[in-house]
């Protein structure tokens, strides 16, 4: 009888363990170790703040909520084309700890392939990690819309060793009380939207943090 509970717990937890849903499972990323100092908000109208007024935007938010300084390097319009013009004065330059990468929208209204944007994030990755700096890959999919992005950036995520940041658009693109507009988060939104980014950043930034500690403080 013990036997058989213990097999029954066994294989409830073997389920749980292999079908938790994508991105909840603390994985092993690149440069975990990074000596960096800002957090970079790398993206477009969602990372700007679009619709909404100064201090309301996510990366203000966010913040507030984590120890290391945050940095709003998102323009509004821009494609995953456009950031990589600018990835290297408005992101490298600026001392990286942990860059939140934030694009797909833009691309998606341009008609831009989609094998091209994640052409042009894997590019973004890969200079980005050649400064030692974390990476963390922003899905901005809800339901069916941009369903062919969350996939690939989640796929991305996997093959670069980068933080994947599920959903963040998630009921707030079918809740007018939650957008200023058919797109864009309101403040509240918005606020919803920094708290989706830190629960999955914080884990990281703490093991940063330990990395960081002279080996007789982590005792």
């Amino acid at each position: 009888m013990l036997k058989t509970k213990l097999k029954i717990i066994f294989c409830i937890s073997l389920f749980s363990f292999l079908f938790l849903p994508a991105g909840c499972a603390k994985r092993e990323i690149a440069h975990i170790d990074s000596g960096g100092e800002n957090i970079i908000c790398f993206g477009d109208s969602i990372t700007f703040g679009y619709g909404v007024g100064r201090n309301e935007d996510y990366p203000y938010l966010l913040s507030h909520m984590v120890a290391a300084p945050v940095i709003n390097a998102g323009v509004d319009g821009d494609t995953s084309v456009d950031a990589l013009m600018r990835l290297e004065s408005d992101v490298l330059s600026k001392n990286p700890l942990l860059v939140i990468i934030e694009f797909g929208g833009n691309d998606f209204l341009k008609k831009i392939p989609v094998s091209e944007t994640v052409k042009n994030v894997r590019e973004m990755i890969v200079k980005i990690h050649s400064q030692d700096s974390m990476v963390a890959i922003v899905d901005i999919s809800a339901g069916m819309l941009l369903r062919d992005y969350r996939s690939a950036f989640l796929q991305l995520a996997k093959e670069k060793r980068a933080i994947y940041v599920p959903g963040v658009l998630s009921g707030i693109i079918t809740n007018p009380n939650l957008k200023s507009d058919f797109m864009h988060p309101n403040n509240e939104g918005y606020r919803l939207v920094a708290q989706r980014i830190d629960h999955v950043i914080a884990p990281y930034l703490h093991d940063n943090l330990l990395s960081r500690k002279p080996a007789k403080d982590k005792e």
